[in-house]
């Protein structure tokens, strides 16, 4: 079965060629009529995936309680731009903005929300009217002010390209036709890609993360002209290395990535090593990265739940233990190992709250 989206790219594969996994990427989550984020809300139990604030109002009230703490480090400025990329349905500004109430109740942030999912802004627009955000489609409309930015399951879902490794060389991998012309399938171009020199046995595939490099870097650049920092919270590895992490999830489950396009929602691990050499080739300081599981507990989980716990009813007590042991599971395909933590900022931020600051 072909989505809706298929004879889009099926005509631009027909018209101009296989085409990179970024293109393919992009149109599968942004196409303006029939993207993934376009269309739906894909979030919860009726969705395809749940994020850390779907599962805990104490994932986003952490979030809120480490803005507090380094608005403070930053000097408490009084026009502070607050920024979430990718705010998803809102719940974790929602719960944030609480937290901060009391943690900092004299900061009023101006608060910055880059969505471009119709379907996810009305849902951010009820959560957060009381904040009156500005939504933006990308970085770039963003004011310039000292600045804190979030960005939790933000990278994964952004493009990336693919190149494998051959004799010959390091080929970038395509998205053409199958030979019955009614189905996707994967290719690789026709010459190898010069420009990588990088070393590798032959076969292995290598990620190079093109969209989420340039929108470090602009956001490096501008953190430390203008002063704050940039938290990231997603899965992935801290160490460079080959093999392929794209999949595509749909109602809670692993689907091919390539068989209903628009329908499923595609992500790789986020190459934490990669933006780090980005944030610092821009001058910023780095922080981490550190497992979530390590970041919530140094920023008080547990001493959280406690709290939470005084007053509720056994089976509410019960959700909170599981919502902590399902946000700091230890296992190598748990949230809490899975998941990294790492920020960047201005080099006048030597110290960030729950993050170790790299060697330089």
């Amino acid at each position: 079965m072909t989505s809706p989206l298929f004879a889009a790219i099926r005509d631009e594969i027909l018209a101009s060629g296989p085409i990179g996994l970024d293109r393919y990427m992009t149109l599968c989550l942004g196409h303006p009529v029939y993207g993934y984020y376009r269309t739906r809300d894909p979030l919860g139990a009726s969705g395809d995936f749940i994020t850390a604030p779907e599962i805990s109002q104490m994932f986003g009230e952490l979030i809120g309680i480490w803005i507090a703490a380094t608005w403070g480090a930053m000097g408490a400025p009084p026009d502070l731009a607050l920024v979430e990329l990718g705010p998803g349905r809102g719940t974790l500004m929602q719960d944030a903005l609480r937290a901060l109430s009391r943690a900092a109740p004299t900061l009023r942030p101006a608060l910055h929300l880059v969505e471009t999912s119709p379907v996810l802004r009305e849902a951010q627009a009820t959560r957060l009217a009381a904040a009156a955000p500005t939504w933006h489609d990308s970085i770039d409309t963003l004011p310039r002010a000292p600045t804190l930015v979030i960005a939790n399951e933000f990278f994964d879902a952004l493009p990336v390209r693919q190149f494998q490794r051959t004799a010959r060389g390091w080929f970038e991998r395509l998205v053409g036709l199958a030979p019955d012309g009614i189905a996707l399938a994967f290719g690789l171009a026709a010459e190898p890609d010069t420009r990588i020199n990088a070393t590798g046995p032959d076969g292995v595939l290598m990620t190079l993360p093109s969209a989420a490099l340039e929108i470090v870097r602009s956001l490096a650049r501008r953190l430390v002209a203008d002063r704050g920092a940039a938290l990231i919270i997603d899965y992935g590895h801290v160490r460079p290395g080959f093999g392929d992490s794209l999949q595509a999830m749909r109602g809670h489950g692993f689907v091919p990535p390539l068989a209903t396009p628009g329908e499923a929602d595609l992500t790789t691990h986020v190459d934490f090593s990669a933006l780090g050499r980005a944030a610092r080739a821009e001058g910023a300081t780095l922080h981490g990265p550190a497992d979530q599981r390590d970041v919530l507990a140094a920023l008080g989980l547990r001493e959280r739940a406690e709290r939470l716990g005084r007053d509720a009813s056994p089976a509410q007590r019960d959700a909170i233990t599981a919502a902590v042991a399902r946000l700091t599971d230890p296992s190598r395909r748990g949230m809490g190992s899975l998941f990294k933590a790492m920020a960047f900022s201005d080099p006048s931020l030597t110290a960030l709250p729950g993050l170790p600051t790299a060697p330089s």
